[in-house]
């Protein structure tokens, strides 16, 4: 299989594969679809030591180098997953918090290895792109209230109650 022209790489503790492991289990179209071994011993590591787990989140290719403890993950980049109902959505929030994760506002939450997810339903984008008058200000004002997305309030919040 030939390397794909853009693939977000990510840096990991040593837990590379571990952490795409986890990812594959939760997420649609998501796999682990290599794991790259050391040749030989380097500067902090033996031969055999994962390098590299090449892995695909719902249908975004990526790679996991297991650099060391040098660069962390922050929000300034996250995974952003469109989800079509409460249940999909609790699914994915349910899986990310409950395996060592963190809540945060808005949909955001991040996941036991410092990655940052917005797990977010189809209804609110949707809202917030509409072009009626006030549906996106109370969509809006309604999410700012939420860590994880209720699907009922935001849809309330839309029909003006």
């Amino acid at each position: 299989m030939g390397t794909t022209k853009n693939t977000i790489c990510l840096w990991f503790d040593g837990d590379a594969e571990e952490a795409a492991e986890f990812y594959a289990s939760v997420f649609p179209d998501s796999r682990v679809n290599a794991v790259n071994r050391a040749p030989g011993d380097y500067p902090d590591g033996k031969a055999g030591d994962v390098l590299t787990v090449d892995f695909t989140v719902c249908g975004i290719p990526c790679v996991g180098l297991n650099g060391g403890d040098a660069f962390h993950h922050s929000e300034a980049f996250s995974f952003q997953v469109a989800t079509d109902d409460q249940a999909e959505t609790d699914r994915y929030w349910d899986a990310i918090v409950g395996n060592g994760g963190q809540e945060s506002n808005c949909g955001w939450c991040k996941d036991r290895w410092g990655l940052s997810w917005q797990i977010t339903p189809r209804a609110l984008t949707e809202a917030m792109s509409s072009a009626e008058p006030g549906v996106a200000e109370r969509a809006f004002a309604a999410m700012m209230t939420m860590n994880r997305i209720d699907i009922a309030a935001i849809e309330k919040a839309v029909a003006g109650g």
